[in-house]
């Protein structure tokens, strides 16, 4: 059975695709406009161990909220897709990712109920890179479309490339871990409701 999705959305701001694979070998084609996001997100694929092709034109001229933002939309539609029922899933994935100074642990419940928690303090880098203030609706927007309970915490870091890509690589591999199928569970749904 393979575990797909893929979205399109198309908005007076954003035009996007994004094609997922979640029993991939965390190859990605990505861009988006913003070299630093492309770069975080085949970061993403790569720690999920998902295949990812992601393109996104947004009005850049404007700012990077609308690129980035609807792009967790479009991403967290097509996980949620990919995963189907959730049947056979492990559910809920925890890590911990340690870059240099930086530190990140990030907790995922694929419950069908979304939540974020963002607990995240760090330096703004270079603007041109990435505008530090779009990250958190970023996530936010994934877990919402994700359906999923997300808790992000940096808890050591200062320097922004650094601090980033450790969440980046926490949230990779807690999803990786709670999207996992499960042969003890196969065909069942991990929850005592019989469905999430």
């Amino acid at each position: 059975m393979s575990r797909r999705g893929l979205v399109e959305r198309k908005t007076k701001e954003t035009e996007l695709s994004v094609e997922i694979e979640l029993d991939g070998r965390g190859e990605a084609q990505v861009s988006t406009g913003v070299p630093f996001f492309d770069h975080m997100l085949e970061t993403l694929a790569k720690h999920a161990a998902f295949d990812a092709r992601i393109t996104c034109k947004g009005d850049l001229h404007i700012d990077q909220h609308h690129t980035v933002e609807d792009t967790g939309i479009a991403l967290g539609s097509a996980i949620d897709q990919a995963l189907g029922d959730r049947a056979g899933i492990a559910r809920a994935g925890c890590f911990y990712f340690p870059l240099d100074e930086a530190l990140a642990r990030s907790v995922i419940d694929l419950s069908g109920r979304s939540f974020l928690h963002w607990n995240v303090s760090l330096d703004q880098g270079p603007r041109s890179a990435m505008d530090l203030s779009v990250l958190e609706g970023f996530f936010k927007a994934l877990a919402d479309k994700t359906r999923a309970n997300v808790h992000i915490d940096l808890l050591t870091g200062r320097d922004f490339h650094h601090g980033t890509e450790a969440i980046f690589k926490s949230f990779a591999r807690a999803l990786r871990q709670a999207a996992a199928l499960d042969a003890r569970i196969a065909g069942t749904v991990p929850s005592t409701k019989g469905v999430l």
